[in-house]
């Protein structure tokens, strides 16, 4: 009798898994046609060919000879290696418990996850992840493989977004940033999916980038940036559990919190960009499939992040 619930549990889990996995292959697979070489490249370990700088170029590929022969700074560009490691960061803090649309945050990022492991495991490499939980940060080990990925989602999913009451402090999602700028993560791909809405998180980024190509994917739902007229409402703080009545009905009201949010939105890709990592934010209310696939296009065609001078 006591299993029969727990089985229930797995079975749609295992349903969910298999939805999310068929809607991301067809139709993420249908959008990006040809040879792929990596959701971000990496820096690759075979030399390509010679360059001359451009203002945010990664000065650890100059390439001193050519420079010194033609008198300009020149990089050597480097051939993406099939072989990186794709580690992902994924936080469950209380605040990915939240959706007004047909998805809540938490289910974006899983939805996220899910794309990156099965783009990692069509290029043959590994992935890796780390989780900010409520139980602190866990880690699971590098690996290939369809079956490794689906055990991973399922892991995420039991585990699902951390509650105000069990989640120990904001500090775990910049420890697991810390753990991922680790030395017992190889270079390759890093992966951070997040709402950001945590303080404190720009220098653990920073270490992340200094060793890692990095991608960070913001959360966001459409209400965390308008409100709609509805009339006295509470809204209520995950990360704390602190409880605010707003009143809707006031134009200032709404315009104010429109403008927090677009401000908001504004600094975080400020700060990632300035940490030197990429910046993709994808919203409950879009075709995430198709915002991803132009990402990925964009940096197959070249458009890399300009890293800022440290």
């Amino acid at each position: 009798m006591t299993t029969a619930p727990a089985a229930t549990a797995n079975d749609r889990t295992r349903e969910v898994l298999r939805r999310l996995e068929l809607d991301v292959e067809r139709r993420l697979g249908g959008l990006l046609q040809g040879d792929y070489r990596g959701l971000v490249s990496g820096l690759g370990s075979e030399p390509g060919e010679t360059r001359r700088y451009q203002p945010g170029d990664d000065v650890r590929r100059m390439d001193w000879n050519v420079t010194a022969r033609f008198g300009g700074p020149h990089v050597r560009d480097t051939i993406a290696d099939r072989e990186l490691e794709t580690s992902v960061l994924i936080d469950l803090s209380p605040s990915l418990d939240f959706g007004t649309t047909k998805l809540r945050k938490a289910d974006l990022a899983m939805a996220a996850v899910a794309a990156v492991g099965i783009l990692t495991d069509r290029s043959g490499n590994r992935l890796g992840a780390i989780l900010a939980t409520a139980d602190g940060v866990r880690e699971r080990q590098a690996r290939s493989g369809r079956r490794h990925l689906m055990a991973l989602l399922h892991h995420i999913a039991t585990h699902g977004p951390a509650s105000a009451v069990t989640h120990p402090h904001p500090a775990v999602f910049n420890d697991a940033l810390r753990r991922l700028a680790g030395p017992g993560h190889r270079t390759g791909l890093a992966v951070v999916i997040s709402d950001l809405l945590r303080p404190g998180w720009d220098d653990p980024l920073r270490a992340v980038t200094g060793r890692q190509e990095t991608l960070v994917v913001e959360i966001v739902d459409p209400r965390e940036l308008t409100l709609p007229n509805v009339g006295i409402i509470e809204l209520q703080d995950r990360q704390t559990g602190a409880v605010t009545e707003i009143n809707t009905r006031s134009d200032k009201v709404r315009a104010r919190y429109e403008e927090a949010g677009r401000e908001r939105l504004a600094d975080h890709a400020h700060r990632v960009r300035r940490a030197g990592a990429d910046h993709l934010v994808l919203r409950t209310d879009r075709d995430w499939v198709i915002d991803l696939a132009r990402f990925v296009d964009r940096r197959r065609r070249g458009h890399r992040v300009r890293r800022p001078n440290r």
